[in-house]
């Protein structure tokens, strides 16, 4: 028989070894003013954190030593300290911030501002406001190119991507694409800028040298009428294969084929889904499902989908922290 040191010893080498092996995701409770935390180990959720009103956007610093969450109704985009889970700061965010995005100098975050038609940018090292580009109405998705020649904003009444050079903080050119784009990300080359548009149905691939629509992606899930397809969010793969995009209350995600821009398959998933995050290896999805109030794991191997993550109420956002960096 074992002895009770024994077994001590042999659990917790076995929760350090699982450990080593476990990302966290930060999942974005709009209605319950939280964060939940998902070991990807387990597909569990191991903490909850209160965090500012209605939280939508989360995104993690460069050095991961830090959260971001667009505290919309706090009017705030909070700086957690992700060794503590304690808000450090408030930055001044301008109102009713929804998406943001980071810079690569790790410095300057750009904010859409939805009730304001501005994008506002924030040095947080010295977190004071250095600008505040007026844009169209109703600015949503935020996205800055890998290379920080440019930002992105996308406004949902207004239809149009707004193309920010990040050295003047000036609008140099508007792209105009289908109704109520929500989602911008730029691809790993920066060649191409995709924008889902939710009402239009549809995501703009625009490439970058001309600021022209090259390709409009169009959806069709049989049995699932036109209008419940709404593209939102939008995750490229680094390998130039898959572009995963949410497909809002179609409850799937499409897979496209980045070779031909042709959808290749609709994976079930919760109800209403919003945004998605890929695992640093990018063998995995993880979606959050507004109404159904739960996060589904997709194998990206096998574009299946594994496990459902019940979290918070209408969860909107997801960032994910790689297992070097977790704390302790």
């Amino acid at each position: 028989m074992k002895s009770w040191f024994t077994l001590a010893v042999s659990s917790t080498l076995l929760l350090t070894s699982q450990s080593v092996f476990a990302h966290w995701v930060y999942i974005s409770n709009e209605r319950d003013d939280t964060i939940s935390v998902i070991d990807t180990e387990t597909n569990e959720v191991i903490k909850t954190i209160d965090v500012g009103e209605r939280p939508r956007g989360v995104t993690l610093s460069h050095d991961f030593k830090y959260l971001f969450i667009c505290a919309s109704d706090s009017d705030t985009v909070q700086m957690m300290d992700i060794a503590t889970d304690k808000i450090i700061h408030n930055l001044p965010s301008g109102e009713d911030p929804e998406q943001f995005a980071l810079h690569p100098d790790n410095k300057h975050l750009y904010i859409a501002n939805e009730d304001d038609a501005v994008a506002t940018v924030v040095d947080i090292e010295t977190r004071t406001v250095v600008a505040q580009v007026d844009v169209g109405v109703e600015p949503e998705g935020m996205a800055v190119s890998h290379d920080g020649k440019w930002a992105i904003v996308t406004s949902e009444t207004t239809n149009m991507a707004h193309w920010i050079d990040t050295a003047t903080n000036q609008i140099i050119d508007n792209t105009l694409v289908d109704q109520r784009p929500r989602d911008a990300e730029f691809t790993r080359d920066n060649k191409e800028l995709w924008v889902s548009s939710e009402i239009g149905g549809t995501v703009s691939v625009i490439s970058t040298d001309t600021r022209q629509i090259k390709k409009v992606i169009n959806f069709e899930i049989k049995g699932i009428t036109a209008g419940r397809i709404q593209p939102v969010g939008i995750e490229l793969t680094s390998d130039g294969k898959y572009a995963f995009i949410a497909l809002g209350p179609s409850n799937h995600v499409a897979v496209v084929d980045r070779a031909t821009y042709e959808p290749i398959k609709y994976i079930l998933v919760g109800r209403r889904v919003w945004h998605t995050a890929l695992t640093p290896e990018e063998d995995k999805l993880y979606t959050t499902n507004g109404v159904s109030g739960d996060v589904t794991v997709l194998d990206v191997k096998t574009l299946k989908a594994e496990k459902s993550v019940k979290v918070g109420r209408f969860p909107w956002g997801a960032a994910i922290l790689p297992k070097d960096n977790i704390p302790g």
